[in-house]
């Protein structure tokens, strides 16, 4: 029986893995952002998507699930599953974000139409959860680049801060969705 190992990774290849990384963590929130003030570039006549806001707060409420119970393996020393709920927050993190540059490509942005103190609460739930649904990005990216690289010492300082802000993101993506969720037409 042979058995077949991975070539190993020069060191050229981690810094032209950085740079696909640091464009992949820029990228997409300026392509967001396209979506943003540009709403009819990308539209579909007759696409049909009203339903992917309920979709991505699943996703969102998934990806929060799979989060903490990666923490909970990772602090209960079981590498192997704290990798699998990553993988999967990961995997779920990709599908929400290409639904949501899906959704936002084919839909006006819809208004919150609640008032008083609850108007507040929802523009600072909304406007945190943007600003570090950006920063999150690059932070996911390279904390699974250091774990893949076995760099699981810069991969447990970025860790510290990703967990937390991709959490937060992924728990105010709902929130969001159930405030606004009465308004959309």
């Amino acid at each position: 029986m042979t058995t077949t190992t991975s070539p190993a990774l020069e060191p050229g290849d981690f810094t032209k893995y950085k740079v696909i990384l640091g464009v992949l963590a820029a990228v997409v929130p300026l392509l967001v952002a396209v979506l943003y003030y540009f709403p009819n570039a990308f539209r579909i006549p007759g696409a049909e998507v009203k339903f992917l806001p309920a979709l991505n707060a699943v996703l969102n409420s998934l990806t929060a699930i799979c989060l903490l119970l990666g923490y909970y393996f990772i602090r209960n020393k079981q590498v192997a599953r704290h990798r699998a709920m990553m993988a999967s927050a990961f995997a779920l993190g990709g599908i929400f974000l290409l639904s949501y540059v899906v959704y936002h490509s084919q839909v006006e942005s819809t208004r919150f139409g609640g008032e008083g103190v609850i108007r507040y609460v929802y523009f600072f739930l909304l406007l945190t959860h943007i600003a570090l649904a950006i920063v999150t990005v690059g932070l996911v990216l390279f904390t699974l680049y250091f774990a893949l690289t076995e760099q699981f010492t810069k991969h447990r300082k970025i860790a510290r801060w990703a967990f937390p802000v991709w959490l937060y993101v992924s728990v105010t993506g709902v929130i969001v969705y159930f405030m606004i969720s009465p308004y959309y037409t």
